[in-house]
């Protein structure tokens, strides 16, 4: 009696999932139900992401980010500056700076240079604190070497800058 209830039981699931793939109408694998890989579905995604904003004279779609130099600041990579003992760096307006290494004092014949990461306003003749994020305001506006330092000093820069020897002359980068 067990093995009769337990066939019975078997069929009904064979007939039940048959029926299933009859009432979907396709075998999943097969032709008209494809199984794809991941890889196949992120180049898909990426190719029709590229071809949305890649569509030339439709106003309403994204355009590819544009990709500036240094010197136009906005969404620029960080450059990487290492500076001379007797140099000094300027920014442009928007220029941010984090000095990783050295001693530096904040250059400026106005007010001075916002340190983001303090929520401070730096004077001329300030120390800069490592790792702080500064933001030139305007024009005019930088860091230089302090006189007792003695190490490399290493500074990350995202926006326009110019770099000026003691004697005044621009240094190319």
């Amino acid at each position: 009696m067990k093995t009769y209830k337990l066939l019975l039981s078997v069929g009904m699931l064979w007939f039940g999932s048959i029926m299933t793939v009859n009432a979907v109408g396709t075998t999943p694998g097969s032709v008209d139900d494809p199984i794809i890989t991941k890889s196949y579905l992120d180049q898909y995604i990426a190719q029709h992401i590229s071809d949305l904003l890649n569509k030339p004279g439709d106003q309403n779609s994204a355009s590819p980010p544009k990709t500036p130099d240094h010197n136009q600041g906005g969404t620029a990579p960080l450059s990487v500056i290492k500076l001379g003992s007797t140099q000094t760096l300027y920014g442009e307006s928007g220029t941010e700076f984090i000095v990783r290494s050295g001693k530096v004092t904040v250059v400026s014949s106005e007010d001075g240079v916002a340190d983001v990461t303090s929520g401070k306003d730096l004077s001329p003749g300030t120390g800069v604190e490592l790792n702080h994020l500064l933001i030139v305001p305007r024009e005019g506006r930088g860091i230089k070497p302090d006189a007792k330092n003695k190490q490399d000093i290493f500074v990350m820069v995202r926006g326009g800058y110019t770099i000026l020897n003691a004697d005044g002359t621009k240094v190319t980068p």
